[in-house]
């Protein structure tokens, strides 16, 4: 029950295009402000990309996403379905150890794994391309033992049909997966006793496992070297089906511009101009005047090679700026609030082509949380780093 990340890492990850391509897709089926509900299928498309789950991994979907580290590792760390040590290049192999497998020789199936895998679970075995463990109950119990090995059940095992199984997917083939004693579902071992008129000759294996055949490869991860799966939400236009597009400002017909552009004068002389007392502390405040919004003309806002001599602010403190984007921003040339506090909708452009992430700057309102913190305010974000309540 004890889950930790493994003590051998690797030092970097990144998606392949494909992946996140398809990364990029899944993120857009969440409303504004709810993409960390995307973590579980990232990190799954990571895992199917490694084999297992690195801490690279982990953290890079946490900077997709802009959640600090410990909440995606909580994720993963309790959801066994995440592997977070290296597993077999070729397969992973779960044994199913339930009551209902058990009674039907689950243990066979568990000796012949130790012989010819590895003694223990969550070993790699000596030629680095197969791994096992046992797992709760999967759901075959009519077709029991089974394993799950990719994608799929090998279901109405014995040791013998196993150990075969084990020997091709070594050799590099692909055993048909289902049923491993000539049943074609899940009917009585003595034959069907209703629907009898029905004619399962009409495929030659189950719907499953007939798609799984004619894929012909049901253990290959999604590795991201082919063409990732559909994202058919988004359309060519790169709208999300199903959201409207923001409709254009109305415009006032006798000067022809928009309705705010003509109460914003008005709105200046009006309203009264705030003077802060001298030596006042700073407040902590709850909202600041919101970015311009992009427009899609990238322009580079002035950066610096290295932080001011009194050193770099601690860009995590803007919501959304984890470690590794902080880093990221340091080697672009931002090191302080203040260069934050004046990009407007060109520079914002800029910085998202750069950050190969679209949207997260005002997503997340980081011009407006680094106009409070360079005049030494706080966020409610910023208070919370500094007591140590996030990373």
């Amino acid at each position: 029950m004890l889950r930790r990340l493994h003590h051998e890492q690797p030092e970097s990850f990144a998606f392949t295009p494909a992946n996140l391509a398809w990364a990029e897709g899944q993120i857009t089926k969440y409303p504004e402000g709810r993409q960390a509900s995307a973590v579980i299928p990232l990190l799954w498309r990571a895992q199917e990309q490694e084999g297992w789950l690195t801490k690279p991994a982990i953290e890079a979907v946490a900077d997709m996403l802009g959640m600090a580290y410990i909440r995606v590792l909580e994720v993963a760390s309790f959801y066994f379905m995440f592997q977070l040590q290296p597993v077999g290049s070729v397969a992973h192999i779960q044994i199913c150890g339930t009551t209902g497998c058990m009674i039907c020789g689950a243990e066979d199936l568990i000796a012949v794994c130790r012989e010819k895998i590895a003694d223990k679970p969550h070993v790699v075995s000596d030629d680095g391309k197969l791994s096992w463990e046992e797992v709760e109950c999967l759901g075959s119990c009519t077709n029991a033992p089974m394993a799950q090995i990719g994608k799929d059940y090998y279901e109405d095992l014995t040791a013998e049909s196993f150990a075969k199984i084990v020997d091709e997917l070594r050799a590099g083939n692909v055993p048909t997966p289902g049923p491993q004693n000539g049943r074609y579902a899940a009917e009585p071992l003595s034959g069907l006793t209703s629907l009898t008129e029905y004619d399962s000759g009409k495929t030659q294996y189950n719907a499953s496992v007939q798609l799984a055949t004619d894929i012909g490869d049901t253990v290959k991860r999604i590795d991201g070297t082919e063409v990732p799966l559909l994202t058919p939400w988004i359309g060519k236009d790169g709208i999300v089906a199903g959201r409207n597009a923001a409709a254009p400002t109305p415009k006032a017909p006798e000067t022809g511009k928009t309705a705010a552009q003509q109460a914003k004068p008005a709105a200046k002389k009006a309203a009264p101009k705030k003077v802060a007392p001298k030596n006042a502390a700073p407040k902590k405040a709850e909202k600041a005047e919101a970015a311009p919004a992009a427009t899609g003309t990238a322009k580079k806002p002035r950066t610096l090679k290295a932080p001011r001599k009194a050193g770099a602010d601690d860009l995590k403190q803007l919501k959304g700026v984890g470690p590794k984007l902080e880093q990221t921003l340091n080697e672009l040339g931002f090191w302080h609030f203040d260069q934050v506090a004046k990009w407007g909708a060109d520079e914002i452009a800029w910085v998202d082509d750069n950050l190969k992430f679209k949207g997260r700057i005002e997503r997340d309102g980081w011009v407006e949380q680094a106009k409070i913190l360079a005049e030494g305010g706080e966020t409610e974000f910023s208070s919370k780093v500094k007591k140590g309540k996030v990373y």
